[in-house]
């Protein structure tokens, strides 16, 4: 029997022989049989321009576009296309999308080099021609791998650049990618060792050191990166991107007042700039200015009228109301057909709030709708996969395992780890909890996640994780303890307790029992329609994939449910349980019930959380610098008419 890919292989023959009414025969049927077969609307779409039918290319291509919005391929075609039609603007357009989403597509930079070329532009010919140059200077296994990457293919792509790697151990550029590959995959510390390796092997290589800046802050070393940014900016005082970084890494260690300086220095050389200006906002908002960050947003605005992420920002501000005006910039700007895939993004969702505060549901829910499928379209989430993994906790995750290794980790009673689903109320427990004396708040710490990522093994597509915490003895799994309590100390101040709020720790109670068995534990649970709903209207920086669709976010919290109840099964009175409507309803018994499952004495302060000064990241950060209030509580209802796709995936959760 014909497999697809051996069809496939015959429609890529047919193209390669110059036989394109063949091969567009063939792919087309694939095409029939599956309309979101990516590599046959490809190949149909490539068939098609070389037989002049620019129409049918025209559609199979946004067709692609739709299904992959950051494909590189589609996007280098799509400029082959425009080209073929006369249309240069068109052609630059595309090949520029071509080599953001994808920057090893040699054939994209060398067209966009003729074509600034003819469009009286040699300075952006000659740096579209350097890199053209740059590509094709690199071996081909590393050409390979960054194919493999930015196409989502990453265990691939890492397979390839360890082999690589084994022959060529002080490659740079191969080394970089790998720390790519090991950043998206959750890998940070691997990531950091290879660029710190890379910077010592070539320290005026400026790519290596941003990118170890940035695997630095991902891992939350935020003086150690800070220092290297430092280090950039003493080289170049004057340079706006070694001053960005510096901006950046000043916020992450609280000198606001420094990025501040920072910031208006860019700003002096390059008044207007969009990001800066958004960056700046960010700023004021984490401080609590929110005034002078509601600024700072509109002016971005007022340079780049379609900087999506300036509008989103005021959006997620949760308290902004977007004047009529700017819905109609908004819906404008979001009518561009060349608008650049994010700004898509944060415009949908931007609009999305701004039509929900005006009690426009129907229009509101569209506008989410769309920003959530264009993200599902660029994660590619699998619901299946997720339960798969989740289940396997609970297979294995028995209470002989735990009773086995009675007595076993590391005794440190310092951490307290709030777990959940993002926008579940943990913000406000942290902020309720982090008011005590006797405890700070922290960030949501990567770490507990990248352990579990580590214990998967290396072996691409094959994970050894749970099974593996089966096999560790008791000196493994204490090493493994007090290193979290080593690696988390930067993020610690002066109090005995800290909080952990990364949410997605509830997947790995087991696995935190183990290594640390005097931590607590505490579940912000929210109802279920309140929860999911809540969380796909936010769009998240990165990460909570699942929340972009209606059926994956209910399918999500029903495995959380179940999950949960398996650990209260095996790990019983591990896990206080804190309802976010109780603690509306009762504020001061929450609290009291919370301090006195970790052993701490009421203090006053906790009931007036709102008046702790602390920096806050996350999306609730306005909401918690307020008394409690019920704003949120059925935000649901309204779109109740759109909601039946999570109805039925919360089932019985519902």
């Amino acid at each position: 029997m014909t497999t697809r890919d051996d069809r496939l292989a015959q429609a890529q023959k047919a193209l390669q022989a110059d036989d394109f009414e063949k091969g567009m025969a063939l792919a087309a049927a694939l095409v029939d049989e599956d309309p979101g077969d990516s590599e046959a609307l490809y190949m149909v779409a490539v068939a098609a321009r070389y037989l002049k039918r620019f129409v049918e290319a025209e559609r199979h291509l946004a067709a692609l576009h739709a299904a992959m919005p950051e494909y590189g391929r589609a996007w280098q075609e799509a400029g082959h296309l425009a080209r073929a039609q006369g249309d240069r603007a068109a052609a630059i357009a595309a090949f520029g999308r071509a080599t953001r989403f994808n920057p090893a597509l040699e054939a994209s930079w060398r067209a966009l080099a003729e074509l600034e070329q003819a469009a009286g532009r040699p300075t952006a010919a000659e740096a579209a021609r350097a890199q053209a140059e740059r590509v094709a200077r690199l071996p081909r296994e590393l050409v390979a791998v960054m194919h493999h990457l930015h196409e989502g293919r990453l265990l691939r792509a890492e397979e390839i650049c360890r082999h690589f790697l084994r022959a060529n151990p002080r490659n740079v550029e191969g080394m970089r990618l790998l720390a790519q590959i090991g950043i998206k995959l959750g890998i940070l510390d691997d990531a950091e060792f290879l660029l710190d390796s890379a910077r010592a092997f070539e320290p005026d290589n400026i790519q290596v050191r941003l990118d170890y800046i940035d695997a630095l802050r991902r891992r939350q070393k935020f003086a150690q990166a800070r220092t290297e940014a430092e280090a950039l900016h003493a080289r170049d005082p004057e340079n706006p991107l070694f001053q960005s970084h510096l901006a950046i890494e000043s916020m992450q260690t609280s000198d606001y007042d420094r990025a501040f300086e920072l910031f208006d220095a860019i700003l002096a050389k390059l008044p207007g700039d969009p990001a800066t200006l958004t960056s700046k906002g960010h700023a004021l908002k984490t401080t609590g200015a929110q005034d002078d960050a509601v600024t700072s947003y509109q002016a971005a605005i007022a340079a780049k009228p379609d900087h999506g992420d300036a509008w989103y920002a005021l959006a997620n501000l949760k308290t902004y109301r977007f004047t009529d005006d700017e819905i109609v910039r908004m819906r404008e700007q979001a009518g561009r057909p060349d608008l650049a895939f994010m700004d898509r993004v944060h415009l949908s969702f931007a609009l999305g709030k701004a039509l929900e505060d005006r009690a426009d549901y129907a229009d509101s829910f569209a506008h989410y709708e769309r920003g959530n499928a264009l993200k599902r379209a660029q994660t590619r989430y699998s619901a299946d996969a997720m339960t798969a993994e989740l289940a396997k906790q609970r297979e294995l995750c028995a209470a002989d395992l735990f009773a086995r290794h009675a007595g076993s980790g590391h005794d440190a009673p310092d951490p307290i780890f709030i777990v959940g689903l993002p926008r579940a109320g943990s913000t406000l427990l942290e902020q309720i909890l982090a008011s005590h004396s006797q405890v700070d708040g922290t960030l949501e710490l990567p770490n507990i996640l990248a352990l579990a990522h580590r214990l998967r093994g290396r072996k691409a597509g094959q994970s050894r994780y749970p099974e593996i915490l089966h096999e560790l003895g008791s000196d493994q799994l204490a090493a493994f303890g007090a290193k979290f309590i080593e690696d988390t100390r930067v993020h610690r101040q002066n109090a005995p307790f800290f909080i952990d709020k990364m949410p997605n720790n509830f997947r790995h109670i087991g696995l935190i029992h183990l290594i640390l068995p005097n931590a607590k534990i505490i579940d912000a649970r929210r109802a279920p329609l309140d929860c999911c709903f809540s969380g796909f209207k936010q769009l998240f920086a990165e990460g909570q994939e699942f929340t972009y669709g209606l059926a994956e976010v209910g399918r999500y919290y029903a495995d959380y449910v179940d999950l949960m109840d398996h650990w209260d099964t095996v790990l019983p009175g591990k896990v206080l349980r804190v309802q976010h409507e109780d603690v509306l309803d009762d504020l001061e018994g929450q609290t009291r019930r919370m301090l006195d499952y970790l052993g701490l004495p009421f203090e006053e302060q906790c009931l007036e959380f709102h008046k702790t000064r602390r920096a806050v990241r996350t999306a609730s950060s306005e909401q918690v610098r307020r008394p409690i209030n019920r704003s949120g509580q059925d935000a649901w209802k309204p779109y109740d008419p759109w909601l039946a796709p999570l109805r039925e995936a919360l089932g019985q959760h519902g």
